[in-house]
């Protein structure tokens, strides 16, 4: 009975061995399928994604196409003269305000459908000869983009040498037009000429600006902002 017993615990515990073992091994080979998909489907997988690149390169590319198109579209800016200007619109799209009028979409998905306005944008307050001069200004900027800093510096300040009449033209013109770089160097230069004066005197003689003030005007000006002179 003593061997018989021990015969018998050896055969359940050897029966339990085997079931835990191809037990191990079923979950084993289970969890492994779940964790790499078939052959065919990892296939199919790497197909579908590589034709959705393709898909996606195709259309950044078009996009991109059309994008230059439309830079190099021409289009007709009217001066308050009446005067005619043809330029190309990626010029133009420096000025937020001939952007607005020429109903150009910000969305990328609408800019597809849209078409260079056939008619002349007029820009009423903007006389010929200063308009002549922010499209020297916008075309200079669009086509040297990669210049250095320095050189770009260096036009600029050129360019700004201009009369008062004209440098205040300017300034209105980019103020209108809403290209801000142009009203940003307009507006430096004519503060760096102020700077460089010394007395309200040297200013108005700058600027060729009459004193109306009386004597009496002016000491009372003086003495309420005295605290200028003293910083």
């Amino acid at each position: 009975m003593f061997s018989n017993y021990y015969i018998t615990l050896l055969l359940l515990v050897f029966v339990f061995f085997m079931f835990s073992f191809y037990s191990l091994f079923f979950f084993f080979f289970f969890f492994l399928m779940i964790r790499r998909p078939p052959r065919s489907t990892l296939s199919s997988s790497s197909a579908a994604s590589d034709v959705y690149k393709r898909q996606y390169q195709r259309r950044v590319r078009g996009l991109q196409l059309i994008h230059m198109a439309h830079n190099d579209a021409d289009i007709v800016l009217r001066s308050k003269d009446e005067r005619e200007f043809k330029v190309k619109f990626g010029i133009a799209l420096m000025s937020e305000t001939i952007k607005a009028l020429a109903s150009y979409p910000e969305e990328v998905e609408e800019q597809e459908e849209w078409n260079p306005p056939q008619s002349a944008i007029p820009l009423p307050p903007v006389e010929g000869n200063i308009l002549e001069k922010v499209i020297e200004y916008c075309t200079y900027h669009s086509e040297n983009q990669e210049a250095k800093e320095d050189e770009r510096d260096a036009w600029d300040k050129k360019f700004a040498q201009v009369d008062d009449d004209t440098l205040f033209s300017l300034i209105l013109a980019a103020n209108y037009l809403d290209i801000k770089p142009l009203l940003d160097l307009t507006c430096k230069t004519v503060a760096d000429y102020i700077k460089a004066c010394k007395t309200p005197q040297e200013i108005r003689r700058r600027f060729n600006i009459k004193n109306d003030f009386t004597p009496e005007e002016e000491e009372e000006v003086r003495k309420e902002n005295a605290w200028c002179e003293e910083r």
